[in-house]
């Protein structure tokens, strides 16, 4: 559903496509022959849903924001109701009131290539993981000498020795034998997938973004979520405090009256690139020294653990900006975006 308004705020017209190749043409046409320029389009779900009609306007030189819910419109939706249209025209009146600024992700690069792999890489993991769970549930009925046998085992050496049980032609430990052997296999099948993402990953990250490997603390996987997070086009971010609140990691102000000059954690963001500036943070604190000094210090100032780590993901998230930064205005990175 498309809403069309003039500088104005009148109503020029609407439209319902389908979300095809044909429908994204219709539109844009549509669009265009309003008899206006075209200011702009704001889009809902440009990150899932809306990521073919983004990639057609974007190629066809539009100008194209993300369509977010502004708190004041929650009560509009209220009193007035909702509905595809009521959406549509709400994001125009946004988009011409210029309350929206986000711009989409551009995903026709690396980025979006390591974004797929990534999918692979977790769906393969979390299958190994209920493979695991679920011979950990077996053993917990099994029979009593096979229980015995695999007790006290880890993942790894579970898996390997349930990939050398020789079941017998029946019964009740022969079962669980077979059971246990089918899902080690599965096991087995789902690492050496995983291994083989982490390798084109790998290879991707070397090629696309060999300074963030420089910085320490960082490893592939964590760069590749970094990237991910931040898009093919960075500069969409246009601050390091706009990626800090991508991340999470920006402290939001609480004051009010006397209590002025406090803050509180940020919870909302990409958790999955605040999770990789956690790891960064706790790699750095264990083996560099110019954050183990800082640590010291901090400590020696009466902050906790927990505030201490807060303020190193802000400062390592603040570094990671400016890398990627780098990276985008190499010649190469431009070519791949």
């Amino acid at each position: 559903m498309a809403a069309a308004l003039d500088e104005r705020g009148r109503k020029l017209g609407t439209l319902t496509v389908p979300t095809t190749s044909a429908g994204n043409q219709s539109l844009l046409a549509w669009a265009r022959s309003l008899g206006e320029t075209v200011r702009g389009f704001a889009l809902e779900g440009t990150g899932s849903y809306g990521a073919s009609l983004t990639r057609h306007l974007l190629t066809a030189g539009e100008f194209v924001v993300e369509a977010t819910r502004p708190r004041r419109d929650r009560q509009a939706s209220r009193n007035d109701g909702k509905s595809d249209f009521m959406d549509a025209l709400r994001a125009a009146k946004a988009l011409l009131a210029e309350d929206l600024d986000i711009a989409p992700k551009h995903r026709d690069g690396d980025v979006e290539v390591l974004r797929l792999l990534l999918i692979a890489k977790r769906s393969a993991v979390k299958a190994r993981t209920q493979a695991v769970n679920a011979m950990r549930a077996i053993l917990v009925t099994a029979p009593d000498e096979l229980r015995n046998r695999l007790r006290g085992t880890s993942k790894d050496e579970l898996i390997e020795r349930c990939l050398r049980l020789r079941p017998a032609a029946e019964g009740l430990e022969a079962a669980a034998k077979r059971t246990l052997r089918h899902l080690a296999r599965r096991c087995r099948m789902l690492t050496e997938e995983a291994d083989q993402v982490d390798a084109e990953v790998a290879e991707i990250v070397r090629r696309a973004a060999p300074e963030l490997l420089e910085l320490h603390g960082v490893g592939t996987g964590t760069a590749a979520t970094l990237l991910v997070a931040a898009g093919d086009n960075p500069t969409r971010m246009r601050s390091e405090a706009s990626f800090a609140h991508m991340a999470g990691v920006a402290p939001l102000p609480t004051g009010s009256g006397l209590t002025s000059g406090r803050h509180r954690l940020n919870r909302g963001g990409n958790r999955q690139a605040n999770n990789a500036l956690w790891t960064v943070v706790v790699t750095r604190m264990r083996t560099d020294e110019r954050t183990q000094k800082y640590l010291a210090r901090r400590t020696a100032e009466g902050k906790s653990k927990k505030e201490i780590v807060r303020c190193l993901k802000r400062y390592v998230a603040r570094e990671i900006y400016r890398t990627l930064l780098a990276r985008y205005r190499r010649p190469s990175a431009l070519a791949s975006t």
